[in-house]
Parts: C-alpha cells; structure tokens; sequence
C-alpha cells in the first residue's frame, strides 16, 4: 500500500473530495492541515504554489480532481466503463465550473456577497435543473453503483447550502442523492469525525 499524504488548508474545500474517497475506500492517509496564516510561508515550497498536494511515495500529485481521478481509478470509484468514466468526469468537471465562478478570494465584503447572491439566484437553478433531469430516476448520477460524482455532489452542495439554505428543496431527488451518500456508513463516520469547519 502506497504511503499517501494530503497536504490542503483546515477546511473542506477542494480537499474534502479526496477525503471523502479515502473514508469510503478505508484507506490510511496523513491528512497535514495547514492554517491560512502560514500559507505565505509555505506556498514558495509548493510547486506551482497551490493545494491540495498528494504526495504518493514521495511523488506530488497536484491539482483536487486529478488526485481524486487518480484514486477514483484506484479504488474502482471512476465509472464500471471507459463511458461512465467519460460520464462521471463530465458531471464532475460540470460542478466544479460552476464552483469555480464563486470568487472565493474576494477581500471586499460586500462584493463578495453580491456575487454570491446572483450565482445562487440566478445560476445555480439552471443548474440544479439539469442536475435534477441527468439523474432522473436513477439511484446514482452515472451508473448503478455509487462513483466520486456522488461524492463530488455532496461535497460541493454542502458548502452551497451553508450559503443558501433550502437551495435544493425544490429538487428532492437531488436531495435524496446527497442523504443516500451521507449515509454510507464510512461517509457518515468520516462526517462525524472530520473537524468542524465552515466551509
């Protein structure tokens, strides 16, 4: 068994996804914590100057959804076919565009939380929408076993429902979706046990 170290800030955000395919697969992992007030002294250290990082016998992967891909194949969480795969990689790569338009960075306030507002009003139901008609009446998005777009779902859904409570009321297989990935038993164990944090 390779010797994996994660390295990513105390927070959920991109390295929760790979968190969560360790929990699910029982895989012994060091997950190495850095607080946002030491990132200035590390990040000249780090190739390309971004986490998370996954160091895998001593080779660094880095990039949140190459490593979770990288394990996803490991552990049999990809898709069953080069098509899932393909499928899996889509809704994947589909949620984290729109992931991606939130300016996490921003140090204004008020700009911030205007950009908010207008992406979880005006764009997020159009997305939630083809969420919603992708999955039909499916147990799980692609396929008929769970795969790392479950997880990738739930873990971003999470953080948008701490901003927009209620968000996906309207959806409720999309809902359904995010309670039957919470509650696989290894999921529900690592959400019990992680460290409380915001987002």
């Amino acid at each position: 068994m390779p010797h994996y170290k994660l390295t990513y800030f105390n927070l959920r955000g991109r390295g929760e996804i790979i968190r969560y395919l360790f929990a699910y697969s029982d895989i012994k992992y060091e997950d190495h914590r850095i607080e946002q007030v030491d990132w200035p002294k590390i990040k000249p250290t780090i190739l390309f100057g971004k986490i998370p990082i996954l160091e895998v016998d001593g080779v660094i992967i880095h990039q949140s959804l190459a490593i979770a891909r990288y394990l996803a194949k490991e552990t049999g969480l990809a898709g069953q076919t080069p098509l899932e795969q393909a499928l899996v990689d889509a809704i994947v790569d589909t949620i984290d565009d729109f992931m991606s338009t939130f300016p996490w960075g921003e140090k204004n306030q008020d700009v911030k939380q205007q950009a908010f507002d207008d992406l979880l009003t005006n764009t997020a139901p159009g997305l939630l929408q083809d969420l919603n008609n992708f999955l039909g009446d499916n147990k799980w998005l692609v396929g008929k076993s769970v795969t790392w777009a479950d997880f990738y779902w739930d873990v971003c859904s999470t953080t948008l429902l701490f901003f927009r409570p209620g968000l996906i009321d309207n959806h409720p297989k999309l809902l359904a979706l995010k309670e039957k990935v919470q509650a696989l038993p290894a999921i529900a164990a690592w959400i019990k046990q992680r460290p409380v944090t915001t987002l």
